[in-house]
């Protein structure tokens, strides 16, 4: 992934910034708090070198070759030996063409991830698995796992507290149902229409949807604005984080990651719209690089990492949202 062309903090010196031309830094650092000029800056005039004459053969050693190009200034060759090929100089620093955000050799010791820069730097033309805060992304195994355990957390909440209303409904649709299997079980061809449902089956039918709807919010959202986590993803050690920082997610984030597929729910009575629209957004992160975020991800702007499932320890600091 190639970033775009700018002035950006160099990851030699985070003090000063750089022109970053898409392929490799150009011109000299100006400091990180100056404002930079609209474009690329002027290109620096090369400085003029006095050239040195090569030095002499050493006592009893073999001649310099004729032709040797001239070493450049602070470079003493070995007696014997001549100058190095053209360009040969001292090592570039750290950071030397690379992009602007990657991280660049060992941090201090009181830092808690790579220093401020795009989420998942990566060096031109070669891809690179993003970490988000410093955490890899979250496996897809894992996210299913995590959301089926949350499935059935739900489910059981909806046993106890709908279970009256999924009772009466039941009562209010056995006519037609049973009219149906009595037919389909003789084989009866006819075309008289089945006996209607009771008259309570669509206000019931509403009321459990409703209810059902109720208790997954209340279950998921606030351990979610809190923690980033409901109880599934803390067995699959699973945390969702906002893109941008390592806050928590907050209430309002938190509705909005959970409306995308949620709501739906209220749409199932009609022809099952509202499952399948919570299918597309649930094969969503399938096919979304390079943070694998499904839908709802995208509409609050949040990511799924992994946790790490070793101990933090003492002497360096938790990863985001951690405690050690």
């Amino acid at each position: 992934m190639s970033v775009a062309p700018g002035w950006y903090r160099d990851p030699a010196d985070p003090d000063t910034q750089r022109y970053w031309d898409g392929e490799g830094w150009l011109g000299a650092p100006i400091p990180a708090e100056a404002t930079p000029p609209a474009g690329p800056p002027p290109p620096e005039p090369e400085p003029a070198t006095e050239p040195r004459p090569a030095p002499g053969p050493a006592p009893g050693g073999p001649p310099v070759p004729a032709g040797d190009p001239v070493a450049p200034a602070g470079y003493d060759a070995p007696p014997g030996h001549g100058a190095p090929p053209p360009g040969y100089g001292a090592a570039p620093p750290p950071g030397h063409g690379m992009p602007p955000g990657t991280p660049v050799g060992p941090y201090p010791a009181s830092a808690s991830g790579p220093p401020p820069g795009p989420p998942y730097p990566a060096w031109p033309g070669r891809p690179v698995e993003p970490r988000p805060h410093g955490l890899p992304l979250a496996g897809y195994g894992a996210r299913l796992v995590a959301r089926l355990i949350d499935i059935a957390v739900v489910l059981a909440l909806n046993v106890v507290v709908n279970f009256w209303f999924v009772q009466q409904y039941i009562r209010e649709m056995s006519p037609p149902v049973a009219e149906l299997w009595s037919r389909i079980s003789n084989q009866e061809r006819t075309t008289e229409p089945l006996p209607p449902a009771g008259e309570q089956a669509s206000s019931l039918q509403i009321a459990i949807l409703l209810i059902a709807t109720a208790l997954w919010l209340a279950y998921e959202v606030p351990s979610m604005a809190s923690r980033g986590q409901t109880f599934g993803k803390r067995v699959m050690r699973l945390k969702v984080l906002p893109v941008s920082t390592a806050a928590p997610l907050g209430f309002g984030r938190a509705l909005r990651r959970w409306n995308t597929l949620g709501l739906p729910t209220l749409l199932w009575w009609c022809c099952g719209i509202g499952l399948l629209l919570q299918l597309i957004d649930a094969i969503s992160a399938l096919f979304d690089r390079p943070l694998r975020q499904a839908l709802h991800d995208k509409r609050a702007q949040t990511v799924v990492v992994q946790l790490p499932r070793t101990p933090v320890p003492h002497d360096r600091p938790a990863p985001p949202g951690e405690s050690p």
